[in-house]
């Protein structure tokens, strides 16, 4: 895109920082989204030299986010979901794939990266069933006393928990384990949680190699990004029960009972795993 105008500071006049690249705004970008600034094309860029597959990465999570809440909403008959972290608005956002099985699901998103804040609510102005919530995630007691949230949960029906792409920013193993906690605590029983997060197998592959070299070149945009093992991110479902196939490379996913789509990412360095867990 070209650069909006930006006054002294680097602030364009709703408050968005342009001179630090965003973590929704470099996503945007890798799906080839139009909202973002030099300093985030810069990253893109910087982050393209190590991990040409980055842009891969980003299409398997949009598919698996698009699978995830298709299935939720019409195999698993979930009606009530919240997207945490939910990044920048693309196509086939969660409430249009949700609304597209059911029109009456409804749909809250957290986020308070500001570029997400503004074009977040833009697109919903016209929706009476979603709504957007400007929260710090790492916060949960917070984000669960916000009133469009804790209405949710209060209403005792199952909830689907999205969190894709979101945990592997807080930097501390088991802070990201009490934030996930709280979370599912708050949800009532039959209730659902998504994950994608970022991995780093640790066997001294060329993932190894590539993720450590990346986690290094971006510390300084992303500071608490954490690539974690896999038996790391399976242990942020807690003990609730994850559904086949269980805790996998995004390109390795497939809904419950289903089987694995034929995916051109299949043969990549993958570093996204993915999976999703139920409630008793």
């Amino acid at each position: 895109m070209t650069d909006q105008p930006v006054n002294d500071s680097g602030l364009v006049a709703f408050g968005i920082d342009t001179t630090r690249p965003s973590v929704a705004r470099v996503y945007d970008y890798f799906l080839g989204g139009k909202d973002n600034y030099a300093s985030d094309r810069e990253l893109y860029e910087q982050i393209m030299k190590i991990a040409p597959e980055a842009p891969v990465w980003a299409r398997a999570n949009r598919r698996w986010l698009s699978e995830v809440v298709t299935w939720l909403a019409e195999e698993a008959g979930v009606r009530r979901f919240i997207d945490a972290g939910s990044g920048l608005p693309t196509a086939e956002n969660t409430h249009q794939i949700a609304q597209k099985v059911n029109a009456g699901a409804a749909v809250v998103y957290i986020d308070n990266d500001p570029s997400v804040v503004a074009h977040g609510r833009a697109l919903l102005l016209d929706n009476d069933r979603t709504q957007f919530t400007a929260a710090d995630l790492t916060k949960p007691e917070e984000v669960l006393a916000d009133p469009a949230v804790a209405t949710m949960l209060a209403a005792g029906e199952p909830v689907a928990l999205v969190m894709a792409l979101m945990l592997h920013h807080i930097a501390d193993y088991d802070e990201t384990r009490e934030v996930a906690r709280q979370y599912v605590a708050a949800l009532p029983p039959g209730s659902y949680l998504a994950i994608t997060h970022a991995c780093n197998p640790g066997d001294g592959g060329p993932v190894d190699l590539m993720v450590t070299e990346l986690a290094e070149k971006v510390r300084h945009a992303f500071p608490t990004l954490a690539f974690r093992s896999v038996e790391q991110i399976s242990s942020l479902f807690g003990d609730l029960e994850i559904l086949e196939p269980g805790v996998v490379r995004l390109a390795d996913w497939h809904v419950p009972g289903g089987r694995v789509a034929e995916d051109p990412a299949i043969g990549v360095r993958d570093a996204i795993y993915g999976a999703v867990a139920r409630k008793s």
